[in-house]
């Protein structure tokens, strides 16, 4: 019994010592005088205020400088609907493969070994190295007129460029280490315990990724591909490429507000980008609530 209130009298002792080091950790970060972290602070709105928060007001202003019923107007034009029903197929493919690869990918290189890992992980990240208009050349290397399959594309009568499959393709290189470079460094941090004990208790491989690794990254899953829908949107360069800028038919809404901004109309093509805008303030929105959830749940497996 004195045992035990000895060690409990301890553990109070080093509580107690944690909390005071914690304290004199925040007061330490506030050793610098006021006026210092005053110019800091006062610097960082600044910077965020001319690059983030008055562009957004320029667009939303713009579009709706001659009213609601031009801006809605605009919107409902044949072309602004036949770009933003494009963007929104795209995406979904884009996101559709993105996600299936980014599952095997990240499952594959955080519960395995095997020869080649780095090599894979090094591809993964490709995307973000190369310039999305070298990403669309590529593209067109490999299956324009004069590219490599060029000729037996030609002779059976399949498009790629200037279609929808050359813009699906083009945007899912660039947008494909989004899901995998989600989900990576979350399942290495779970680690494969889980999955052995299933295993062990006679799951099959399918039952155990389903039943155990699915419940333990759901946010992570969804983490990617709302980054990977978010960039998929927005994505100028490579579709710029491979698009062939045919109005009404392969002019996603980045493609057609620049069209339209070139042509001067400068409430149309402020009001695709609204819809642009709108949907990076809802992505911020849903970025915070996922990595809130992804911070309850790696806080939760700590203890």
């Amino acid at each position: 019994m004195t045992m035990q209130i000895a060690d409990s009298v301890s553990l109070s002792a080093s509580d107690s010592q944690a909390r005071a080091h914690a304290a004199a950790a925040r007061n330490n970060l506030r050793t610098e005088p006021r006026a210092v972290r005053i110019v800091i602070i006062t610097l960082a709105l600044l910077f965020l205020t001319v690059f983030v928060v008055l562009p957004l007001v320029v667009v939303f202003a713009q579009a709706f400088s001659r009213g609601i019923l031009a801006y809605f107007a605009a919107l409902a034009e044949p072309e602004a609907m036949a770009a933003i029903k494009l963007t929104l197929i795209v995406a979904a493919i884009s996101v559709g493969l993105n996600l299936v690869f980014g599952l095997v990918a990240a499952w594959a290189i955080a519960k395995f070994e095997f020869p080649g890992k780095t090599f894979l992980i090094t591809l993964i990240d490709l995307p973000f190295s190369v310039s999305p208009v070298i990403s669309g050349l590529v593209f067109v290397l490999l299956f324009g007129a004069q590219g490599y399959f060029g000729s037996w594309l030609r002779e059976h009568d399949i498009q790629i460029l200037f279609a929808v499959p050359g813009i699906a393709l083009a945007t899912t290189f660039v947008t494909f280490p989004f899901v995998a470079r989600a989900l990576i460094p979350l399942m290495q941090e779970q680690g494969t315990q889980e999955e052995e004990a299933a295993i062990s208790l006679g799951a099959s491989g399918l039952q155990t990724f389903f039943r155990v690794t699915m419940p333990n990254i759901k946010w992570g899953v969804l983490y990617g591909v709302l980054l990977c829908n978010a960039r998929a949107m927005g994505e100028f360069g490579a579709v710029s490429v491979v698009s062939g800028h045919i109005r009404g038919e392969t002019n996603t809404m980045p493609l057609l507000v620049e069209i339209l901004y070139n042509e001067y109309q400068f409430v149309a093509a402020f009001a695709i980008a609204s819809l642009l805008a709108m949907l990076a303030l809802i992505t911020l929105i849903a970025k915070t609530i996922l990595e809130r959830h992804l911070d309850e749940g790696q806080d939760a497996s700590d203890h």
